[in-house]
């Protein structure tokens, strides 16, 4: 005897009904920051030793930007679905829970547009 409703069961939702959705949120991010994750780790250790100058003029070509916001874009949502997993997960109190999700959202969030800022800063 199952205690969920036939309508769920047909659609294939959990308790929330947002389970499936947020575990392929949080694999195709994954996914997508697989090859971004290489480019920029390639990237970044070309450029050891170089002046501060060349690093904002490689920042500023247009394809290193465009993959850089990118890359921060898919981090942030990434690491934000990740801790959103933890706190539903470990946190016990619903007031607390939702406080620690606010305030995790809009730190992700923050920092984010912070970064992105900084990238189009130097790349306009």
């Amino acid at each position: 005897m199952s205690l969920q409703h036939p309508l769920a069961r047909v659609k294939g939702l959990g308790a929330s009904g947002e389970g499936s959705h947020h575990w392929w949120l949080q694999r195709t991010s994954a996914l997508t920051l697989i090859p971004l994750s290489i480019w920029f780790v390639f990237s970044i250790l070309q450029r050891i030793g170089e002046e501060q100058v060349s690093i904002q003029s490689w920042i500023a070509e247009p394809m290193v930007a465009l993959l850089l916001t990118l890359y921060l874009v898919f981090m942030f949502f990434h690491g934000q679905l990740g801790l959103q997993v933890v706190i539903e997960d470990y946190v016990h109190g619903k007031r607390k829970r939702m406080t620690l999700l606010l305030v995790v959202k809009g730190a992700m969030i923050f920092a984010a547009l912070a970064s992105i800022f900084s990238v189009l800063r130097i790349a306009l």
